[in-house]
């Protein structure tokens, strides 16, 4: 998921353990998953609570926590969102199948959500059937029952060529999924069926081993289809963005907030936290720092870079695990960065050592390959992960820097540029944001300095950004990745030619087969070896990205504020904070 790692820690391993179990082949089993919560949905909820939330919300009173993510959202269809902040508001607004729970210590693992149980079965033919059962009374904010035909159009609405979805590839593993996305079937093949209101079936073409985790992953969650067919814009009007989740909109301000209310409906009301949780949308670091001072704002995640040492020495700004990895983006399409040696010549002389000491300060990791540390590899959390089984695609310790700086030379001057003559002025492209600018300005530098070329600054605000990304209208472009999951899968198949979110615009056959052949089997060594020879091209052979450094995660919270909990995906949960 798009962002705007340190070794795996205990956390890590506690929070993705349910769902990364190894696979099982061969004769049918089947595994039960009971319900990780006994709560009873509520039949009822009296008229007088609701107006009472509503109240306390317009009149200041209660507990109203405001919290800053980013600025204006591109969507917040859980279908259409690929970014981390709109997966947040998702995930207190809309729920799936399966969701994340705090594990007591505030970090989040999966349970049950819109689901009581569910059945997986491994049958003969190596397809796998999950028969998945939800919970008594459950309902929509508006009061209508959520049906397992909601979940039915909401997957096959996913995997529909005419959504258009960047993440219709999330549920490629269903069965169907091939020709439905390509519109070569009708989205009904899909083999996703209500067989009642409360029974879903789910088919498989084989034994995915991050499957439970998909059923927690936003775009998965359900849309009501009176509502969404026939209406472009009903993500933007409290009165249509109609959920299931916690919390529900009461309104949106744009470029300014977006204000939600507990759901009256939801089955947990009576223990949810917040009357409101308000999104205020900035992307000016000193703005969002001066609001957090101020008591604006309860919760933040960025801040002016040169405030970073001083809020870390406090002990106010807490740095957490975070799977994913900060990149340069090259568009392949582009007439000069067609050249994979002048892709690789600009990565080599990126001195990632000085913008993880000197620019970003909060223990990132320089990249040497493009998936991160903390994935895991053939043996799950029992052996090494998927980085360090990996290697190397270039050395980032600092003594050779140097000889990096001259590889890159040589390979420009191979590419008909020796020392950066008569190549021409390139554009930079980065959201807005203190941060992004930094580390903008010291690639601009290193750019400069050691191969002699131009390369023009270009900021955009953050919903226009992801666009211009998207459309391949950029030559070089500040990226990053968060794992939807974890698996290198995640990492490596958005790479796929005309994958949704390919922003390099890259195109491979051999790369494409690599990720087919991971994709076809459910035995981890098989799945493991076609990714790390995928990689191998991606980054070895083809040099698509830059990757400067392994993420992790800042926030600030307000001393005030308790019961806040986290994934290392990215996600931050609200829902059950609590004021002291």
């Amino acid at each position: 998921m798009r962002k705007g790692k340190k070794i795996l820690s205990a956390a890590l391993a506690s929070a993705m353990a349910l769902s990364l179990a190894a696979c099982s082949s061969g004769t049918a089993e089947e595994t039960t998953t009971a319900a990780a919560e006994t709560t009873a949905a509520a039949e009822e909820t009296t008229a007088a609570s609701e107006e009472e939330t509503t109240a306390a919300a317009a009149e200041g009173e209660g507990f109203n926590l405001a919290v800053c993510l980013a600025s204006e959202p591109q969507t917040i269809d859980p279908a259409l969102n690929s970014a981390v902040d709109g997966a947040i508001m998702i995930n207190h607004m809309f729920e799936g199948l399966v969701k994340w729970v705090d594990n007591g210590e505030g970090a989040a693992e999966l349970a049950p959500g819109q689901a009581e149980s569910w059945e997986k079965t491994v049958n003969d033919d190596g397809t796998v059937t999950y028969t998945v059962t939800l919970r008594d009374g459950i309902k929509w904010s508006d009061g209508q029952p959520v049906t397992a035909g909601d979940f039915e159009y909401s997957w096959k609405r996913l995997a529909s060529p005419e959504t258009a979805a960047d993440y219709c590839y999330m549920i490629d593993m269903v069965k169907g999924y091939a020709e439905v996305s390509t519109g070569e079937a009708d989205p009904d093949t899909l083999a996703i069926t209500a067989v009642d209101d409360k029974t879903l079936e789910i088919v498989l073409t084989y034994d995915c081993p991050y499957f439970e985790e998909i059923m927690a992953f936003p775009a998965t969650f359900p849309v009501r289809q009176d509502i969404v067919e026939g209406n472009e814009e009903w993500t933007y009007d409290p009165a249509t963005y109609i959920g299931n989740g916690q919390y529900r909109m009461t309104e949106w301000s744009h470029n300014a907030y977006i204000l939600t209310e507990k759901n009256p409906e939801y089955y947990d009301y009576e223990n949810l936290g917040p009357d409101t949780i308000r999104y205020t949308l900035l992307d000016d670091d000193n703005a969002i720092l001066a609001a957090y001072n101020s008591g604006e704002l309860q919760f933040i995640e960025s801040l002016p870079t040169d405030e970073v040492a001083n809020y870390l020495a406090s002990g106010e700004l807490q740095i957490v695990d975070y799977i994913g990895t900060y990149y340069v983006c090259f568009n392949t399409e582009d007439e000069i960065f067609s050249d994979p040696r002048i892709r690789k010549a600009f990565s080599l002389v990126i001195d990632r050592n000085y913008i993880v000491e000197q620019v970003t300060q909060t223990g990132q990791v320089p990249a040497s390959g493009f998936v991160p540390y903390g994935v895991y590899d053939a043996e799950g959390s029992s052996g090494d992960d998927f980085r360090t089984v990996g290697g190397d695609y270039y050395s980032v310790a600092a003594e050779d820097y140097e000889a990096n700086c001259e590889e890159a030379r040589q390979l420009l001057a191979e590419a008909g540029y020796p020392d950066g003559e008569g190549f021409p002025a390139v554009d930079y492209l980065y959201n807005t944001g203190d941060e992004h600018k930094s580390i903008a300005e010291a690639l601009q530098n290193m750019w400069q300095t050691e191969l002699g070329v131009t390369v023009n600054l270009n900021n955009q605000d953050w919903n226009v950004f992801l666009q211009t990304r998207k459309d391949g209208d950029y030559q070089i472009a500040r990226n990053g990745w968060i794992a939807d999951y974890n698996d290198p899968c995640s990492f490596l198949d958005m790479w796929y030619t005309d994958g949704g979110n390919n922003d390099a615009q890259y195109s491979n056959p051999e790369y494409d087969a690599l990720i087919d052949a991971a994709k076809a089997t459910s035995v981890q060594s098989e799945r493991m070896e076609a990714f790390h020879q995928a990689e191998d091209i991606l980054m070895g052979q083809d040099s698509v990205h830059a990757p400067i450094y392994f993420y992790t995660q800042k926030y600030m919270l307000d001393d005030s504020v308790s019961g806040m909990y986290y994934t290392p995906l990215g996600y931050f949960f609200f829902g059950y904070t609590s004021q002291q």
